[in-house]
């Protein structure tokens, strides 16, 4: 089992959250990105850099995905292809993407990114504070305790 992290949009305190969780469990978490991201250092630590290329990153973690991984990720169509591979997925809000709400999701988002790219401006929450850290960690140890009892 690894935890799979998509590091270019997880925030500070989730990574850290799941480097005390890789430590704690001794199970390795990956973090995925385009960039170094300071502060992934440990022995349950592996930082993997990907190609400047869109999309890279994304491709390197389904590649790794298998069935009995944690993986974490907001970006929903990256979560779908996560969810195929047999992993168990969450965002960093500790919102849980499964088999039956991806497709509501990823049409959700469809939807949104189609608004955006004809001119349709609308409100987003870009914060991360302590409620989310805490939904993102209540979710995420539960997912880790169950995956790693099995």
């Amino acid at each position: 089992m690894n935890i799979l992290v998509d590091a270019d949009s997880c925030p500070a305190a989730a990574r850290e959250l799941v480097l005390r969780a890789a430590k704690r469990s001794g199970v390795t978490a990956v973090f995925a990105a385009n960039r170094v991201i300071p502060g992934i250092t440990g022995e349950y630590a592996h930082m993997l850099v990907c190609p400047g290329k869109e999309g890279a990153a994304d491709d390197r973690l389904a590649a790794l995905a298998q069935r009995g991984d944690l993986a974490v990720t907001r970006d929903v169509p990256l979560a779908a292809r996560l969810l195929e591979a047999g992993a168990a997925v969450l965002d960093d809000r500790g919102r849980i993407y499964t088999a039956e709400n991806i497709r509501e999701r990823l049409s959700l988002r469809d939807f949104t990114v189609g608004l955006a790219e004809n001119g349709y401006d609308f409100e987003r929450s870009n914060s991360y504070g302590k409620r989310e850290l805490k939904a993102f960690a209540d979710s995420f140890d539960r997912l880790l305790t169950h995956l790693t009892r099995k």
